[in-house]
């Protein structure tokens, strides 16, 4: 019954919704072989597509010796040039389809850890896909549709973005509540819980960092909350002791997603949480070296092919994150994104040319007690600002042990704490642990 008003409510504004939406089940029962076929026609339709009616792509396949015909399947995407978002902010007239007025589409913007927003559009039918993809991949911890959740987050899960009242029918509808993660005080953490208990949400879905520090926060001053289904962490890097606290906090298991609307990519963890299971219907994703060339079972970079945004389509688009893929699990005959590593600005550069996760400093405060928030920045190849929240208890002590850990990666960096009362958060709500403000030379191909 609660997925009745829910559905005639999606229905409302797209009368395809419910059949895309069981369309999308059905597809979770065939092979992946049979997927990649459907996969591979999608893929050689928009590439017909962006050449006969986007100018960039033309005039990039004629420069290059490329015609449509000559691609078949995913392999031969190869021979495309990766697509990175400077390239689109310079020619972004000519990513504009010649059959325009016929497209309805949204026109949206996407931030990422350098903070440049980058402008795109998406075409009705993919917001709609997008939507329903969503909830078949939380379907894999047991949400159906109309079950109650809560929103922890900022402006990519539409939360604190707008007064608009008919938001308010829109969460009684649609069976959630939302709350910000703009503003997390200590009043704002108690307000919350106090939600939470009453709402009595099966699932809820939040920022990583977001329900880090709600949890962080209930488990120091032990308040109880009510115990969910599962947890949805989406937007940034899950580490593991971030999944070790909300599980422990919440009672629960945590299920995280991976996704970008300007590229069109998904995945979504299953039950055995072996990895992210890799959407097939909306966007071809591809982990390439440094050359460009797909790779599996290494780290390497994501990037995305869009299969059904006739609005404004990008082939493969560098989507600024870094992963390994497999082929290797058998559980649903599918590809995996076994691990997000981060984004490529998470990944710092020393003085002597290496490169290093942001996942190794994250691992070194993770261990120190007495550390509200912290935060790294590059702003020079040779230097680290480390920015830190302190608890009353912190040992000042730690400082030297913290900067014995980063010189054993480079002895050549020079590390500035700076001690803060707040880290500010980025616009969409987020908590950006690690920053690379450094143009890397690594992924500065063209393109």
């Amino acid at each position: 019954m609660k997925a009745f008003p829910f559905i005639i409510y999606h229905n409302l504004f797209d009368l395809r919704f419910y059949k895309i939406y069981k369309q999308l089940l059905e597809n979770n029962r065939a092979r992946f072989s049979d997927k990649k076929i459907v996969q591979d026609y999608k893929m050689r339709r928009m590439i017909n597509y962006s050449y006969n009616n986007i100018s960039y792509y033309k005039n990039k396949f004629n420069k290059i010796g490329c015609k449509p015909n000559d691609f078949n399947t995913i392999e031969d995407l190869e021979s495309l040039p990766i697509l990175t978002r400077e390239v689109i902010k310079n020619n972004y007239k000519d990513f504009i389809p010649d059959n325009n007025k016929k497209i309805k589409y949204y026109e949206r913007r996407t931030g990422g850890s350098t903070g440049e927003p980058l402008k795109h559009r998406i075409s009705k039918y993919d917001r709609l896909l997008s939507g329903a993809i969503l909830y078949r991949g939380w379907g894999y911890a047991n949400y159906e549709l109309g079950d109650k959740m809560i929103f922890l987050g900022g402006a990519s899960l539409n939360v604190g973005t707008s007064t608009n009242p008919f938001l308010k029918i829109d969460e009684f509808i649609r069976n959630i509540k939302k709350l910000s993660s703009f503003d997390m005080t200590p009043n704002d953490i108690q307000r919350y819980a106090k939600k939470i208990n009453t709402f009595n949400p099966k699932f809820i879905r939040g920022y990583a960092s977001s329900l880090y520090y709600l949890s962080k926060w209930l488990d120091y001053n032990s308040i109880k909350v009510h115990s969910p289904k599962a947890c949805f962490t989406t937007a940034e890097k899950l580490f593991p002791q971030v999944r070790k606290l909300i599980e422990k906090v919440f009672n629960c298991e945590i299920f995280d997603t991976y996704g970008l609307n300007d590229g069109g990519v998904t995945a979504f963890e299953t039950k055995g949480h072996s990895g992210l299971k890799i959407d097939m219907e909306r966007s071809l994703m591809e982990v390439v070296d440094d050359n460009g060339n797909q790779i599996e079972d290494k780290e390497g970079r994501i990037l995305a092919t869009n299969l059904e945004n006739h609005a404004m389509p990008l082939l493969r688009y560098d989507t600024g994150d870094i992963g390994i893929m497999t082929t290797n699990n058998l559980d649903y005959d599918n590809k995996y994104l076994v691990k997000i590593l981060g984004r490529q600005q998470e990944m710092l550069q020393t003085p002597e040319g290496k490169f290093i996760h942001g996942e190794f400093f994250s691992h070194i405060f993770w261990n120190v007690n007495g550390i509200k928030q912290f935060q790294i920045v590059q702003n020079k190849i040779d230097v680290l600002d480390i920015n830190i929240v302190l608890d009353d208890y912190f040992d000042y002590d730690q400082i030297s042990k913290i900067k014995n850990y980063i010189f054993k990666r480079s002895k050549k960096w020079e590390v500035k704490v700076n001690i803060l009362d707040k880290i500010n958060q980025t616009s969409a709500g987020k908590h950006n642990f690690v920053i690379n403000n450094i143009p890397s030379q690594l992924f500065n191909r063209e393109q």
